[in-house]
């Protein structure tokens, strides 16, 4: 397992061994601007549970999530189909400042609120068929730090890294066809965080 807790970043330098490229920026956004950010979110996103399908069987999450899009569109994960809600104002801000960043193109964002430590997300992998093959996903955390781990889905390696408040990681090329990855949960962690992942969705 290899830690990148205590390493300087440069985006330049792909954070995965192999089989993929994951690129870490730090924080994009100041200190107030994140905090700012961060609780205008919480008040006016239309946050609901997620419900997802394991064996059959449609589970109620504690977290909440939010799906927005550059137009209204359908999409369908966990077996479950949900329906976008139009980007708001804020959101298309942060979409600018992310595209800025990354030099990429999004028309989707999932929004995913953690309340404390206590939830989290397993090990998964966001190769949905509705999504863009091989498309980069941006990821912008905001909130509590909280560790990141990815898993390679054969050899089993395993990196962990710190996600900082007003952070952007990408996750570009093969990423999602060799590695999985997991929020963990951490009885530390008490405050919620929220984190946006820009994505590009294939609309019908």
């Amino acid at each position: 397992m290899l830690s990148l807790f205590d390493q300087n970043f440069n985006q330049e330098k792909n954070l995965l061994p192999y089989d993929g490229e994951v690129l870490y920026y730090g924080k994009i956004l100041s200190q107030a601007d994140a905090t700012h950010t961060f609780q205008h979110l919480m008040k006016t996103i239309e946050w609901q549970n997620d419900i997802v399908n394991i064996f059959g069987k449609e589970i109620i999450t504690k977290r909440k999530m939010a799906w927005y899009g550059t137009s209204v569109y359908d999409y369908t994960y966990s077996n479950i189909t949900r329906r976008s809600l139009l980007l708001t104002k804020e959101l298309q801000e942060l979409l600018g400042k992310v595209e800025e960043v990354s030099k990429e193109n999004y028309n989707s964002c999932l929004l995913n609120l953690y309340h404390d430590g206590s939830e989290g997300m397993g090990y998964h992998s966001d190769d949905e068929k509705d999504m863009k093959e091989f498309g980069t996903i941006a990821s912008l955390s905001l909130g509590a730090e909280r560790k990141f781990s990815f898993k390679h889905k054969e050899s089993k390696e395993r990196i962990d890294i710190l996600l900082e408040h007003g952070s952007l990681l990408l996750m570009k090329g093969e990423t999602q066809k060799y590695w999985k990855h997991a929020l963990p949960k951490s009885k530390k962690v008490i405050y919620p965080r929220i984190n946006l992942t820009f994505r590009s969705i294939h609309l019908k």
